[in-house]
C-alpha cells in the first residue's frame, strides 16, 4: 500500500500535525474539518475527534495550500472540491456563488472532508479474466478510483495493452513535488487535467490505445464520448456512482450506456471494498 502521506499532513494546520500522523499513517481513511467543532478522524477501524476546534483560519489554511494559494482556484471552484498533491481529494461546504442554477464557486467555506487517496497493488488481478470493456459501480467512497487504478495498472503489465487514461481530477495517478505518486504500468499513458470528452478525443486520434481509462462518468458529455470511443475499436474501463445494476439503470444518464453494449462486464464494489463481477446480456 502507497500514499503520498507527506502531501496530506502539510495541507492540516500545523497544530494537529503530529496527532494525525500518529494516529492514520496506516489506515486514515477521511479528515473531517467544520468550524467551530473538534476535527473527526475516519479509520477503517474508528473514528476519533480532537480536542481542539476548527477555526475559521484553519480551514483557509487547508483549503490555501490545497490549491497553492490561488484565490481563484480556492474561491471559484465550481464543482465543490479540489485535489491536493498526491490526490487527496479535498471537499468544500459552505456559502456557494450561484446565478441562472448554476454553481460558481464556494464564496465562505464551513467545512471540509479530505479523502485519503492509497494504492493498493495487485487488488484486480481476478478482474482480468473478464474480456471486453468494463465499468465499475458502488457508493461514494467505496474504492472505485482504488480498483480502476489497480485495473489499468493489470491491463498495462500484465495482458501488455496499452491503456491511454483521462485523469481529469489528477487523481488516479497523482503527482507530488513533480513526482509520480503511483506506479501506473509500463504501458500506461495519462493525460492528466483535461475533460474527459475532450481527453478521450485526444487520446483516440493520437495514442492508438488498446483501452481508454476514466474515472467518474458524470455528465452526458462523458458517456456520448465513451459511445463514440467505444464503437471506435478500443475498449473502456470507467467508474460511476450507483449501488448496483438497478440503480445505474434507474439513472437516466447512464442507461444508454448500458443499453447501447459497449460494457461487457460490471464491477460492483461493497461497502466492504470487495467486488462482484456481472456480465451484461446484449
Amino acid at each position: 500500500m502507497k500514499c503520498a502521506w507527506e502531501s496530506l499532513i502539510n495541507i492540516l494546520p500545523v497544530w494537529m500535525r503530529s496527532d494525525v500522523d500518529k494516529f492514520g499513517r496506516d489506515y486514515l481513511q477521511e479528515i473531517r474539518l467544520r468550524i467551530n467543532q473538534y476535527p473527526e478522524f475516519v479509520g477503517c477501524k474508528e473514528t476519533i475527534k480532537f480536542s481542539r476546534m476548527i477555526s475559521a483560519e484553519d480551514l483557509s489554511f487547508c483549503i490555501n495550500v490545497t490549491s497553492r494559494y490561488s484565490p481563484w482556484a480556492a474561491t471559484t471552484i465550481s464543482k465543490g472540491y479540489i485535489t491536493a498533491p498526491g490526490g487527496h481529494r479535498v471537499g468544500i461546504c459552505g456559502e456557494c456563488t450561484v446565478s441562472k442554477d448554476t454553481m460558481h464557486g464556494i464564496r465562505i467555506p464551513t467545512s471540509v472532508c479530505i479523502r485519503v487517496a492509497r494504492d493498493f497493488q495487485n487488488i484486480a488481478s481476478k478482474a482480468l479474466r473478464y474480456d471486453g470493456s468494463v465499468l465499475i459501480i458502488g457508493a461514494p467512497g467505496v474504492g472505485k478510483t482504488t480498483l480502476l487504478r489497480d485495473y489499468i495498472r493489470q491491463l498495462s503489465d500484465v495482458r501488455g495493452e496499452f491503456v491511454s487514461v483521462v485523469d481529469e481530477r489528477e487523481e488516479i495517478f497523482p503527482t507530488a513535488n513533480g513526482q509520480a505518486c503511483f506506479y501506473p504500468g509500463k504501458h500506461t499513458d495519462v493525460l492528466s487535467g483535461c475533460s474527459k470528452p475532450k481527453g478521450i478525443e485526444i487520446l483516440l486520434r493520437n495514442m492508438t490505445p488498446h483501452t481508454i481509462a476514466v474515472d467518474e462518468i458524470t455528465a452526458e458529455e462523458d458517456c456520448e464520448a465513451l459511445l463514440h470511443a467505444g464503437w471506435c475499436g478500443v475498449k473502456l474501463l470507467a467508474t460511476a456512482h450507483a449501488g448496483c445494476k438497478q440503480d445505474l439503470l434507474n439513472r437516466p444518464i447512464y442507461k444508454p450506456l448500458i443499453d447501447s453494449g459497449v460494457f461487457d462486464t460490471l464491477l460492483i464494489m461493497n461497502f466492504d471494498k470487495t467486488w462482484t463481477g456481472e456480465r451484461l446480456c446484449k
